[in-house]
């Protein structure tokens, strides 16, 4: 059983509280080196991955594959920002609307910045091609939501703590409570140029819209001229079993926004998608990024993609969530709720707080975060194998059992 309160540790964390804000409440793992699905601490000790960077790390720790192009093109040049052209930049492009199915993309950097692309894009579609008048657009999102944390964001939050003090708001956002397809169609006025939707919800606990939802939605606004932008920066390439959550209901979005392991763990990347008569309304001066689309990035991103496509990682991803869903499920406990999820994006609703059982887990050498107090969330590396799998269901088992 791996000891997590060292003075070793201790000392990182205390660097940590002294020196950062404390916007975060992290496990108080300090990871030196990681591989694959496991970490290992400052003390040498060993834990099962099952955050994975948020689903930044699909791919696994330190991919050799990506890390090889990482450092080649570290070699050549890493940055040029758009002021010029680079060789990598349009290789990139090219492959990532190739495995999407779009005509066209616009390279960033967070997440948060490709959901403000497509913000932009959808009320500039809103003006110039719907006929919206001026600063009339509505976006409708949906409650429980998370798309990121810049201040226009947020806006498009219904949650208080991520909201508290930090008004005032952007305006020109709608809420619907998420899977209210009845709740969405009345909620469309002519004003609505665009919903942006998440097709599983993440952060807000894993939430799993009811069958045939996402499917609805997305009819509705082909019916009320409206465009469907997907967020699926955490969902994305192959983290639920297909190689975008979208997939599941046969449905291609108007949008797509995706990041996280865009990056292969290696490097922030992110872009937004669309078809080229409505990417075509960005001019240049309208919207940019010093980093965005630079060399180093495209090369990560190009080999990132190569590695989800070519180790099937959506299909690996959809054998060992449906492994780990029937061990989790057939734990009897009256502190168990609900297991829900789709692939490997997995929540584990408890009746007692979820950062009890993150915990017990973590003392016994499996990393897993809480979200929404009572959700713990279960989302390993894609390449998690069967000898992972079952460490992971005994420990739950005997953490559960402590509790």
């Amino acid at each position: 059983m791996p000891s997590i309160k060292s003075d070793r540790t201790r000392t990182f964390v205390d660097l940590d509280e002294h020196f950062g804000a404390h916007n975060y409440a992290p496990l108080d793992l300090v990871v030196e080196r990681a591989e694959g699905v496991w970490l290992w601490d400052v003390d040498g000790h060993r834990f099962l991955d099952c955050i994975s960077a948020y689903s930044a790390v699909n791919q696994g720790h330190g991919h050799p594959r990506i890390q090889a192009a990482l450092i080649e093109q570290a070699g050549r040049v890493a940055l040029t920002s758009r002021a010029m052209r680079n060789d990598r930049m349009g290789r990139f492009l090219k492959k990532l609307t190739g495995v999407t199915g779009f005509d066209m993309a616009l390279p960033m950097n967070t997440g948060a910045e490709a959901v403000e692309t497509a913000i932009k894009l959808a009320r500039r579609w809103g003006y110039e091609v719907k006929g919206i008048a001026d600063n009339a657009a509505e976006i409708i999102v949906f409650s429980n939501n998370f798309h990121g944390r810049t201040t226009a964001i947020i806006s498009a939050s219904t949650e208080p703590a991520y909201r508290r003090h930090f008004g005032p708001f952007t305006p020109g956002f709608t809420f619907v409570p998420y899977g209210d397809a009845d709740a969405l169609e009345r909620a469309i006025t002519p004003n609505t140029c665009a919903i942006l939707i998440e097709p599983i919800q993440g952060e807000g606990g894993v939430i799993v819209p009811p069958e045939g939802f996402i499917k609805r939605a997305w009819a509705t606004c082909k019916e009320h001229h409206v465009l469907f932008i997907a967020d699926e920066i955490q969902t994305g390439f192959g983290r639920t079993g297909d190689l975008f959550a979208c997939d599941y209901d046969n449905v291609k979005p108007d949008i797509l926004v995706v990041g996280k392991a865009l990056g292969g763990g290696f490097y922030p990347v992110s872009a937004a998608l669309a078809n080229r008569p409505l990417m075509e309304l960005f001019k240049p001066g309208d919207h940019g990024s010093t980093f965005g689309g630079n060399p180093l990035a495209s090369a990560v991103a190009e080999a990132a993609l190569d590695v989800i496509v070519e180790e099937k990682l959506p299909s690996r991803s959809r054998y060992a969530g449906a492994k780990i869903m029937q061990g989790l499920r057939a734990t009897s406990s009256p502190l168990v709720k609900e297991v829900r999820g789709r692939g490997l994006m997995i929540g584990i609703e408890l009746s007692v707080k979820a950062k009890k059982l993150a915990h017990a887990l973590l003392e016994r050498g499996v990393a897993a975060k809480d979200t929404h107090d009572y959700v713990l969330r279960i989302a390993p590396p894609l390449v998690i194998d069967d000898d992972a799998i079952a460490f992971l269901l005994d420990t739950y088992r005997e953490a559960l059992a402590t509790l």
